[in-house]
């Protein structure tokens, strides 16, 4: 079966827009072009279907590009791979789901809540999540145990420690965008972003080291995960946070 722009659209809900759009970019290029009309057989519809999953998981697309069009790339596995990280996504969402049903029955009189139980939702959704995005590369670098300790102590937050160390990432964002503008890493404000910084992992890390702290901002450049966040702060911003943290981690 083959399918114009148009059809593959109503086919797939994807927009004709965002079809040719996605064949300028590199990222999912017709079968071939009869008479200037893009036609799609069906390895297009199933790298479409691909490019749908990854766009679920919020993956950008240009990662998905480099995913989809290496030579090692196996559909069957990233399928496999899909079904698991939904499946990730879906236990999250129920939790969440389970929290706000016994936040609106304590709010209409029924049984209490504790405070810890109106966050053990938000912070087992963040523990599976991180789990899924990068346990496998921090078992690699730092080992099982600090995984597992750092899980747990997050688990353990109280309110207020994890309303604080949401308020440290807030600060630390807004610190790190004022001290880039300075183009001076080892400058008041960048070491200001830097101690910031230090200061909201404590209540991540059993146990704080200046090599591991500058060895994690590395990973903030080398990963193309953790570079797309912190230049999502500002432009540069994973680059110079490593430049900052060279010199305060001296």
């Amino acid at each position: 079966m083959e399918y114009s722009v148009d059809r593959l659209a109503k086919l797939s809900g994807v927009s004709a827009r965002t079809l040719r759009y996605y064949d300028q970019i590199g990222l999912l290029t017709p079968k071939r072009v009869s008479n200037g009309y893009r036609v799609y057989g069906r390895e297009e519809v199933d790298l479409l279907q691909q490019i749908l999953f990854y766009r679920e998981l919020e993956v950008p697309l240009e990662e998905i590009r480099s995913i989809l069009h290496e030579g090692s790339y196996d559909a069957a596995a990233a399928l496999q791979a899909h079904l698991t990280a939904m499946k990730d996504k879906m236990r999250r969402i129920e939790q969440l789901i389970g929290n706000l049903e016994k936040t609106i029955v304590a709010k209409k009189g029924g049984a209490d809540m504790s405070d810890r139980e109106k966050f053990e939702g938000f912070k087992r959704s963040l523990v599976e999540e991180n789990e899924q995005k990068y346990g496998d590369e921090v078992r690699r670098k730092y080992g099982k145990e600090a995984l597992d300790a750092s899980s747990q102590k997050l688990m353990g937050l109280t309110e207020a420690q994890y309303a604080k160390a949401e308020g440290l990432s807030r600060e630390f964002n807004e610190a790190l965008k004022t001290a880039l503008q300075t183009g001076d890493p080892a400058g008041p404000l960048a070491q200001k972003a830097c101690a910031l910084h230090r200061e909201w992992l404590t209540y991540f890390w059993k146990d704080y080291s200046k090599q591991a702290h500058l060895g994690l901002a590395q990973t903030y450049v080398d990963d193309p995960r953790f570079r797309q966040y912190y230049d999502g702060i500002i432009k540069g911003g994973a680059e110079f946070l490593l430049e900052a943290m060279e010199v305060y981690c001296k």
